[in-house]
């Protein structure tokens, strides 16, 4: 059962709802594609996901692809999706996992869980769209354990001026717009940095991994982890 905190009221329910998003026509897309692109996604799952364990909240799930990947040794995940179409498809995925997994709306500003609660926290392509990435962090900071894991697989800037600088255009301009909220060229590796976290190993994922170089092609895979208690 989800840990969860007492509806808000008054500033804190304006808060939440402005966090709220929806995009129907983007989560249509998204949830053809993202099928589409599953023979590409499903070993950066696994290897994203591996070794898990006890409870585990994942912030913006999608449609779910993520569910089938968790290990037996997770206890339970709570599957945060702020988006109706995709939190549907979210929770029909949920029942096809052996896993235990809630699907609860909400926003990744203002997670409606208690503190310390989690083992770990997913972020699979999810910083990219959020309104505000330190808040976001503080908040995945706020819910996890000390010591707990943060695995993360999102979009970053690209290594070189000029695709930095063509990832920069679209970001100020059409992206956001046509892909919900999306933003291709953040600096994910330094915000987890800057939010506290430790982090452990990384590296750069190509998607797709052959074919020409995209402003969405660039990718970082990794753990971080929230200090222990007098640690930090």
């Amino acid at each position: 059962m989800v840990d969860r905190i007492p509806s808000p009221d008054g500033k804190a329910a304006r808060r939440a709802s402005r966090d709220m998003v929806s995009h129907p026509v983007f989560a249509r897309y998204y949830a053809r594609f993202s099928e589409r692109a599953e023979p590409s996604m499903a070993p950066v799952r696994k290897e994203l996901l591996a070794g898990l364990q006890g409870r585990v909240i994942e912030v913006g799930a999608g449609n779910g692809l993520n569910f089938a990947y968790y290990p037996g040794t997770v206890s339970e995940v709570v599957a945060i999706e702020p988006e109706r179409m995709l939190r549907q498809l979210a929770f029909e995925a949920a029942q096809r996992v052996e896993v235990p997994v809630d699907v609860v709306p909400g926003a990744a500003e203002a997670l409606p869980v208690k503190s310390e609660g989690y083992d770990a926290v997913v972020l699979s392509i999810v910083l990219c769209s959020v309104r505000d990435v330190a808040r976001t962090l503080a908040e995945v900071r706020r819910v996890v354990r000390p010591g707990g894991e943060v695995r993360f697989f999102e979009h970053v800037r690209a290594p070189k001026r000029g695709m930095r600088g063509v990832q920069t255009a679209l970001d100020r301009t059409v992206w956001p717009r046509l892909f919900g909220g999306c933003h291709v060229g953040r600096d994910t590796v330094g915000a987890l940095g800057d939010a506290g976290f430790e982090l452990g190993t990384y590296r750069e994922v190509l998607m797709p991994e052959s074919g020409p170089r995209l402003p969405t092609s660039y990718c970082v895979l990794g753990v971080a982890r929230r200090p222990e208690l007098g640690d930090a």
